[in-house]
C-alpha cells in the first residue's frame, strides 16, 4: 500500500478509468453479441420457414385441380387439416407421412385462403386471435390474443393448369426463440456486472504494477535529492565555518590567510568534482554523452592506470599490481576517456577499501568475443545483501570510511553507467572480510591475431 496520497489517488484513477473503459467495451461487445445471436436465429427461422413452406408448396400444387378447393389427397399430405366449416382439432397427428414430421409441429400452423382472401382451412396448432383476413405480404410477424409472437410466410398457390388457386401461409411460434434470447439477456445482465467486478479488482492490481516503477523512480529521486543535498552541504558547511572563523579573528597573518584559502579551495574542488560527477552520471543515464568511437587498447589503459595510482597505493600501504593473461593487445571500440574513468574508479575504490598491508591486482583477460578486466582486492568485502545496492548513487558499504577518504558514493554508479553505454556488463563477487572482485566485460572491437 502506498503511503503517498498522490500515488494512491493516481492508482484509484487508473483503476477506475481502466474499469470504466473495459466496462464500456464489454457493454458494447455484449450488445453486439446479443444482436448477432438474435440476427443469426432470425435468419435461421426464416430459412426454416422457407424450407417448410417451399416443400409444402411444391407438394400441394401438384394435387390442386379446382381454384379454392382442397382435394382429398391434400389431407393425406397435411393431416389434421380442418375446414372452416368444422371445428378445428389442435391435437397433433403422429402420422409418419406428415410433411412436417421433421419439424416440431407444436410450433407450426398452416392456413389456406382462396383467391378472395377467405380462410378455407387450417392445420397444426392455430393460435387464437390471429387476423382472419388474408395479408399478402411475404413475411409477417403477428401476435395472438395472449401476446405470443409468431412469424409467418405467405405464398400463392396454382392449379395444375396454372390457374390461381389462392394462398397459403406457414407460421411458426417464436416462443422458443424468445425464451432463448431471454436466457442470453440474463446471462449478459448477470455476467457483465460480475465481469466488471473482476475487471475492477484486476485493474486495481494492474494499476499497482503499473505504478510501482514510477513510485520506485519517485522514491529514488527523493533519495537522490536528499543524498545530493547532504553531500553538497558538507563542503558548503566547511567553507562557511572557515569563513566565519576568519571573520572572528581581527588580525590574520599571511600563513593563516593561506591556510584559510587552502581550506576553501579544497572544499570548492570537492564541490566542483561532485557536481561534475552528478552531471556526467545524469548524461550517461540519458545517453546524452556523445561517444567518441575509436579503437582503444585495454592493455595501455590498464598499465597507465596501475602506474598512475601506484603512489596512492603506497600511501595507503597497499600493493598494486597488474597481470595480463593474453599475448596480444585487447582492443575495444569506445570512448577512451570514459574507459579510463571506468577502470580508474574501480581501482581507486579497491585501494580505498583495502586495509594496510593488503593487495590489489588488476587482471586483463579475454573469453570468446569479450575482454575481461578483473579488479581484485583483499579489502573489507561486501555483505551479500548489499551487493545489489553498491551500484546505486551515494550508496556506501562503509560510510564512515568512505567519508574519511573523500568518496561521494558515485564512483560505482558512474562505472556501471559507462559499462552499459559500451554494451558491456559489470559484476561483483565478494566475501565479507576477505575482499571483492569486480569484473568488467566489454565486447572486443577487433579480434587479435
Amino acid at each position: 500500500m502506498y503511503q503517498n496520497k498522490l500515488f494512491n489517488r493516481t492508482r484509484w484513477r487508473l483503476a477506475l478509468w481502466y474499469a470504466g473503459v473495459m466496462g464500456l467495451i464489454l457493454s458494447v461487445s455484449g450488445f453486439g453479441v446479443y444482436e448477432a445471436i438474435a440476427h443469426a436465429h432470425s435468419v435461421a427461422i426464416d430459412r426454416e420457414l422457407e424450407s417448410v413452406a417451399g416443400t409444402l408448396h411444391d407438394s400441394i400444387e401438384l394435387k390442386l385441380e379446382q381454384p379454392g378447393r382442397l382435394e382429398p389427397i391434400v389431407e393425406e399430405l397435411v393431416p389434421n387439416l380442418c375446414h372452416r366449416e368444422t371445428s378445428c382439432m389442435t391435437e397433433q397427428s403422429s402420422s409418419s407421412r406428415h410433411i412436417l414430421s421433421a419439424v416440431n409441429q407444436g410450433n407450426y400452423y398452416i392456413r389456406f385462403f382462396d383467391t378472395s382472401g377467405r380462410l378455407i382451412a387450417i392445420a397444426g396448432v392455430h393460435p387464437e386471435g390471429l387476423p382472419q383476413v388474408l395479408n399478402k405480404e411475404l413475411w409477417q410477424s403477428l401476435k395472438d390474443s395472449k401476446g405470443n409472437l409468431y412469424h409467418q410466410i405467405s405464398l400463392s398457390l396454382h392449379t395444375l393448369d396454372n390457374r390461381d388457386w389462392g394462398y397459403f401461409q406457414v407460421g411458426r411460434s417464436l416462443k422458443d426463440f424468445n425464451d432463448y434470447l431471454n436466457n442470453v439477456k440474463w446471462i449478459l445482465k448477470l455476467g457483465l456486472p460480475t465481469t466488471l467486478i473482476l475487471v475492477g479488482v484486476s485493474s486495481w492490481w494492474l494499476a499497482l504494477l503499473a505504478m510501482q516503477p514510477i513510485y520506485q523512480s519517485y522514491k529514488q529521486i527523493q533519495q537522490f535529492t536528499a543524498d545530493a543535498a547532504h553531500e553538497l552541504r558538507t563542503p558548503l558547511a566547511a567553507t562557511q565555518a572557515t569563513v566565519e572563523s576568519a571573520r572572528s579573528v581581527p588580525q590574520l597573518d599571511e600563513k593563516e590567510v593561506q591556510d584559510i584559502l587552502d581550506t576553501i579551495g579544497r572544499q570548492n574542488r570537492r564541490l566542483i568534482q561532485l557536481v561534475a560527477d552528478l552531471l556526467l552520471l545524469a548524461r550517461l543515464e540519458q545517453q546524452a554523452v556523445p561517444r567518441r568511437h575509436q579503437l582503444c587498447c585495454l592493455n595501455d589503459i590498464v598499465s597507465d592506470l596501475v602506474e598512475e595510482f601506484a603512489a596512492l597505493a603506497i600511501s595507503k600501504s597497499v600493493t598494486l599490481t597488474s597481470s595480463v593473461r593474453v599475448n596480444n593487445p585487447l582492443n575495444v571500440v569506445g570512448d577512451e576517456e570514459q574507459l579510463y574513468r571506468l577502470v580508474s574508479n574501480l581501482i581507486v575504490n579497491a585501494i580505498q577499501y583495502t586495509l594496510a598491508g593488503g593487495q590489489v591486482i588488476v587482471v586483463l583477460d579475454r573469453t570468446d568475443d569479450r575482454a575481461l578486466i578483473h579488479i581484485q582486492d583483499k579489502g573489507i568485502g561486501i555483505a551479500p545483501e548489499e551487493q545489489t545496492q553498491i551500484f546505486d548513487r551515494f550508496y556506501r558499504v562503509n560510510s564512515d570510511r568512505s567519508r574519511n577518504t573523500g568518496g561521494s558514493g558515485l564512483g560505482l554508479a558512474i562505472a556501471k553507467a559507462i559499462v552499459q553505454a559500451h554494451q558491456g556488463s559489470l559484476q561483483v563477487q565478494s566475501v565479507l572480510g576477505k575482499g571483492s572482485t569486480f569484473t568488467i566485460r566489454l565486447p572486443l572491437g577487433v579480434a587479435f591475431v
